[in-house]
């Protein structure tokens, strides 16, 4: 890991280094996503159980095998331990809670020149959501994504999830029943993203797609993109975490390692202004790092992305925060809200020193779907807005017009468009315009 101090020599250009590593992978796949999907495209149904028995080590009897019954997902539901049942209900609760408080009003005004105007809210009328299968399961996303696209009103949501060899993944199933998936289809990777896309009979296209998912999922969302709308194409996880030396290290050194046991390619930064702390928080990470189940991920990316950057006061802190614009940031100061107040840049923040980023991965309500890789610059996390569309509307009486046509007819002539201005004129009285 690096170890920076803003009072060294060398600081700056060690600090851009940081912000200017690549961590995504580099492997390229867009030919071969490219071919999927024309397979798909040309094949349909066909193309789904081939590809599903190439790539999932198990053989579909037909398209309608894809398709996961009521009554699996209830079996699945009934299978789970009562204590992963009542979490999943708790995250759900809060998670809706949360989203249904973001709803936007319409608006209808009536301005001086006597016309009126209004914005609509709308839903999109159906979404598709990918979620990875296998050992990189998580129910967490499946209620992060589909329950705010609940609450705005979306009536279809389509969930695609690979199950290799043909198995049933019972927390993702019974999420996606909490969240109210409407159809779930046993289909992974780049075909279930084409399908969702441009449809194949059995599976009837959306109209956006969201969710994460490997390489081939994201540079397929990347080529479908204009056909249907996508979420975003998600880079490695990462945190910030801003802590002064009244905090437990360990603590600290367990909020780094969260991240990092995401997968070899996250990057967690401890930013502080106690260097025995950054010190002591290096040695518990290592510590933690002899036990973890996961150590062997979470050290190559502590080793290969992690840093600690000790700064000379909170200021220098804040715009080096601001540079980072990181995914999550944890605020572990004594006055968190002060130094909140002063960061521009972060997807989601975690004010406070027994609020871990951990817990908004969750329970806590807001989304954990965030833009990473430094997008929060101009970026927003997963909402209700996701799902919704704008419809804005105009309608004037012959006074509004005569009020503001004169106007409109000018300015279409400047730009050469005699058509608008006639249209406009010849309403004004304008026999000859």
């Amino acid at each position: 890991m690096k170890w920076l101090e803003t009072g060294q020599p060398g600081f700056e250009a060690a600090f851009q280094a940081l912000l200017d590593e690549a961590r995504e992978t580099t492997t390229r796949v867009d030919a071969a996503v490219a071919g999927i999907i024309a397979q798909v495209r040309a094949e349909g149904d066909a193309a789904l159980t081939g590809l599903t028995a190439r790539f999932d080590r198990w053989t579909p009897a037909d398209a309608a095998a894809l398709r996961i019954t009521p009554t699996e997902i209830a079996d699945a539901v009934g299978a789970i331990p009562a204590a992963q049942r009542g979490a999943l209900e708790t995250a759900a609760r809060r998670i809706e809670v949360f989203h249904r408080a973001q709803l936007p009003q319409d608006l209808d005004m009536t301005d001086a020149d006597g016309v009126r105007t209004g914005l609509r809210w709308g839903a999109i009328d159906a979404v598709g959501l990918y979620v990875p299968g296998g050992k990189a399961a998580y129910p967490s996303s499946v209620l992060m994504n589909a329950l705010p696209a609940r609450v705005a009103g979306v009536q279809r949501i389509a969930m695609c999830v690979p199950t290799p060899d043909g198995v049933l993944n019972p927390l993702v199933l019974a999420a996606a029943a909490l969240a109210g998936v409407t159809e779930v289809w046993r289909i992974g990777g780049a075909q279930a993203i084409a399908a969702l896309a441009f449809g194949t009979g059995s599976l009837r296209p959306v109209d956006r797609i969201v969710g994460p998912g490997n390489a081939f999922v994201a540079e397929a969302k990347r080529q479908v993109f204009g056909r249907v709308g996508i979420d975003s194409i998600a880079g490695p996880s990462e945190v910030v975490v801003l802590a002064d030396a009244a905090n437990e290290a360990r603590h600290v050194a367990m909020d780094l390692l969260a991240q990092a046991e995401h997968d070899e390619a996250a990057q967690s930064i401890l930013i502080t202004d106690s260097a025995a702390f950054g010190q002591a928080v290096v040695a518990e990470v290592e510590m933690a790092l002899r036990h973890l189940p996961r150590a062997a991920i979470a050290r190559a990316s502590w080793v290969a992305h992690g840093a600690v950057v000790v700064v000379g006061d909170w200021a220098e802190a804040v715009a080096l925060t601001n540079r980072l614009a990181p995914e999550h940031l944890q605020i572990m100061v004594d006055a968190p809200r002060d130094l909140f107040a002063a960061i521009r840049h972060a997807g989601a923040a975690f004010i406070g020193r027994h609020c871990p980023e951990a817990l908004g991965d969750y329970v806590a309500g807001p989304n954990h779907v965030l833009p990473t890789g430094r997008t929060a610059r101009f970026a927003s996390g997963l909402s209700v807005f996701d799902f919704l569309k704008r419809t804005t509307w105009v309608e004037a009486d012959a006074a509004a017009l005569a009020a503001i046509g004169p106007a409109a007819v000018t300015l279409a002539r400047a730009e050469g468009l005699d058509a608008h201005a006639m249209s406009v004129a010849l309403r004004l009285g304008n026999k000859h315009p």
